[in-house]
């Protein structure tokens, strides 16, 4: 793995400001707005808008995290379908197929667009977990006749559960189609550190920083699975069971408090510099090394388009 040479000393602030990859392109979100930049087959492509302040119950410390949660998966795939508009892999003549056609009719194109979103974010939440909750508790089930210890059960489990979540990391990392995206990734976070260092946004200070970022969603992921086998391991020794059944019961009625507190802890580590929080973040960070790539310049091009597109009138509004 290259080594990275930035050090995050360089660092003169925390931003709130953070970002997703997109097909050739970025989603960058402030305080009170969002923005996607991507490099059309006609050159970029911007578009932004405001955010909602969110008040009342949604702004509570643990549910903030779900609330936020639910709103990044809807936000991002959103994203992922407008910037996929410009890379159609079918010919531009095809015409919608009859099921399409039924549905735009019975819906309207908005509605539409809704349900599509609707149904991808329930697809995409349904897949993780499964592969990273479900899956790792009905495999240590094959434990089961020779431990009998609910807590140990339960340690094995978590130790199935990081090794699936990173044999999926490595396993994405080594697609083709995603080593563009994680370049894109790796292009979002070079010029989050370049604005954090509160150097000129150019192509040049931005390709000097690292790809990593202590503040990054691979990190939160990593989070959730710690979280999640420690608040499970807990649990099992407070209310032991050998039933399978009500064992993947517990497990999905615990999600909401892990994802909550998982965005609690990121909180955390991201408000705060030193050797604890340096500590926590180091795993994350070093998941990071496969899911993001050196980017080119024309990609600090558009990273650095979406940022500034972001970035509040107010000075230090933005400051985490």
């Amino acid at each position: 793995m290259k080594k990275e040479n930035n050090p995050v000393s360089q660092e003169k602030f925390k931003t709130l400001i953070g970002g997703q990859a997109l097909i050739e392109g970025i989603m960058m979100q402030g305080p009170d707005k969002r923005s996607i930049v991507v490099r059309g087959p006609e050159g970029l492509v911007t578009k932004v808008e405001p955010l909602k302040k969110r008040t009342g119950i949604a702004k509570w410390p643990l549910i903030r995290g779900v609330v936020n949660f639910a709103s990044s998966m809807v936000s991002g795939v959103k994203a992922l379908m407008y910037s996929a508009e410009f890379f159609p892999e079918e010919e531009e003549d095809a015409q919608p197929s009859k099921f399409e056609q039924w549905l735009e009719k019975k819906l309207g194109s908005e509605k539409l667009e809704k349900a599509v979103v609707s149904f991808s974010v329930f697809l995409g939440v349904l897949f993780s977990v499964g592969l990273f909750f479900l899956l790792p508790t009905l495999l240590s089930g094959i434990f089961d006749r020779w431990i009998h210890n609910a807590v140990v059960r339960s340690l094995i489990e978590g130790v199935i559960r990081i090794a699936i979540f990173m044999g999926y990391m490595i396993l994405i990392s080594r697609m083709k189609d995603m080593k563009r995206v994680f370049s894109y990734h790796g292009a979002e976070h070079k010029t989050i550190r370049c604005y954090e260092a509160q150097l000129p946004l150019t192509v040049e200070n931005c390709r000097g920083m690292t790809r990593l970022h202590p503040r990054c969603g691979t990190s939160f992921l990593f989070v959730v699975v710690a979280i999640s086998i420690l608040l499970f391991a807990l649990v099992s020794a407070v209310f032991p069971t050998s039933n399978m059944f009500v064992r993947l019961l517990i497990r999905l009625a615990l999600l909401p408090f892990v994802v909550s507190i998982s965005y609690e802890c990121n909180r955390f580590v991201g408000r705060h510099d030193n050797a604890l929080t340096r500590a926590l973040s180091a795993p994350g960070m070093w998941f990071q090394h496969f899911t993001t790539n050196e980017p080119d310049d024309s990609m600090l091009e558009v990273a650095i388009e979406a940022l500034k597109l972001v970035i509040p009138d107010e000075a230090g509004a933005d400051r985490w």
